[in-house]
């Protein structure tokens, strides 16, 4: 099955396209390009990798472009796969059942590019792709570091806090918490913490009206529970998505925890 994803780059770098199609199977093609001056090449480069799991399904929470050039401005290799069905890659978005091959691909992809340090490639999951993110953490066991930002924690709670998406669950899930409970425990991170064995930071809002903060309060006293290594970054009055300037403090807060021993 074809998936797409996004691949960006530090903003220095000088990498020809056709140097990037030499370790892709399938056709790159350039949809944004620097203008700081490029200055450095690949050559005997180790970089360290992001992987980004977009939130939402299908046109709600697509990956988002100016979050990647972000990302990749503090000096990383950032990777964000668009799950199956979802901006032009064939099948079916199962939120969290077989589309979480679609980022165990892209963990695969980066941690072959002869560039990327494949003992520091992080997963970060917003939204509903902490459930990939987190599914990412445990079945590839090199993950560097684990975040769950705006996470949801519980499948089953959330279809419970948001009336709106119950018939959406019903369609991609097939079926309520109350008859296929176990179809939402498998999706659910929190009932994956005794299996994580990276460090793990959890970043919500408390006015998050999406995914509730007790989402992000749940999985950090779970992690905790279980002594994993876990960080909590709260953002007292702010909602699911934050102002920009608040984005960038959390972004850069991010980036020091990830590179912090």
């Amino acid at each position: 099955m074809k998936i797409n994803g996004y691949l960006a780059l530090p903003n220095d770098l000088k990498v020809s396209l056709q140097h990037l199609r030499s370790y892709f199977p399938e056709s790159v093609e350039q949809v944004a390009y620097s203008i700081i001056p490029q200055t450095k090449t690949l050559d005997n480069m180790k970089l360290p990798g992001f992987i980004y799991c977009r939130g939402g399904i299908g046109r709600f929470g697509r990956v988002k472009m100016h979050w990647i050039e972000h990302f990749a401005s503090f000096g990383y290799v950032v990777f964000a796969p668009c799950y199956r069905g979802n901006e032009g890659s064939e099948g079916r978005d199962e939120f969290g059942g077989r589309d979480q091959e679609d980022v165990f691909s892209a963990y695969r992809i980066m941690e072959n590019l002869p560039f990327v340090d494949n003992g520091r490639i992080s997963v970060m999951g917003f939204s509903r792709g902490s459930i990939n993110a987190t599914q990412t953490a445990i079945n590839m066991p090199n993950i560097h570091k684990l975040i769950l930002w705006s996470g949801v924690s519980d499948l089953g709670k959330t279809y419970e806090d948001r009336i709106d998406l119950r018939r959406m669950f019903k369609r991609v899930i097939g079926g309520t918490p109350t008859k296929f409970p176990e179809l939402y425990e498998v999706r659910s991170p929190i009932h994956m913490v005794e299996k994580i064995q990276c460090p793990t930071l959890v970043i919500h809002g408390t006015k998050d009206e999406q995914v509730l903060v007790t989402h992000g309060e749940n999985m950090i006293k779970k992690l905790k529970h279980y002594d994993k290594k876990a960080t909590y970054h709260r953002y007292d009055g702010y909602g699911h998505h934050f102002p920009i300037n608040v984005h960038s403090q959390a972004v850069k807060k991010m980036f020091q925890w990830i590179e912090s021993n």
